[in-house]
């Protein structure tokens, strides 16, 4: 029972952060676009998450048959920035030797190792999205969707970034947004919200269903 209240916990807890973070990190790309757009950052994520709460009693069948070929279309996007980044300095291509990542976090040192390894777990956190239906479709869906196509795709665009930076790259603001081409930041930003949107929408139906399981 104790194990099962933790795991719960775990899940309202991200049902409530992730959604915030998600869609005002995407947001933040009006930044870059219109910098005098800033203010409005703030007002528009408070109100697409509202509206993402509210929808959530009318079922999410059909909301997943019409949004599901868009995250198709976002990781694949983001794949091929991150390959755009990682062509810029290859090298980082040895991250995926996990004995150097050991080797740093054994040696690396206090503070520094710390701060390294919250950014991992932050960039980490949201896969557990996939597990919010793991009822619905079943185990085999989801290994496919994960291995095929979310985590090849989420290394080619953190090592991008990765890459990006140590080609000498600035590191002020969202270092993703860094990877588009200037003529193309607009339809991404687009893209990177609708796609939040919807990874939130995910977590949420994970608590909504635990939460009508419990009252039910």
């Amino acid at each position: 029972m104790f194990v099962g209240l933790f795991g719960a916990a775990l899940v309202y807890g991200d049902a409530a952060i992730t959604p915030a973070i998600s869609v005002m990190s995407a947001l933040e790309g009006m930044n870059i676009v219109a910098p005098h757009l800033e203010r409005y950052v703030l007002p528009v994520a408070v109100t697409i998450l509202a509206a993402l709460f509210a929808a959530q009693r009318q079922g999410t069948e059909r909301i997943g048959r019409l949004l599901g070929p868009i995250m198709l279309i976002w990781f694949a996007i983001i794949a091929l920035l991150g390959l755009r980044g990682i062509v810029q300095h290859p090298d980082v291509l040895w991250a995926l030797n996990a004995t150097m990542g050991l080797q740093f976090l054994f040696t690396g040192g206090g503070v520094i190792t710390l701060l390294v390894v919250g950014g991992v777990f932050l960039c980490v956190t949201g896969a557990e999205a996939l597990y919010a239906d793991l009822g619905h479709f079943g185990r085999a869906p989801i290994r496919l969707a994960w291995f095929c196509l979310v985590f090849p795709a989420l290394f080619l665009n953190y090592a991008g970034q990765a890459a990006h930076v140590l080609a000498g790259a600035p590191i002020n603001g969202n270092i993703f947004y860094h990877l588009c081409p200037a003529s193309l930041l607009l339809p991404l930003v687009i893209l990177a919200t609708v796609a939040t949107v919807i990874a939130s929408q995910a977590v949420i139906t994970g608590a909504f269903s635990m939460t009508r399981q419990q009252f039910s």
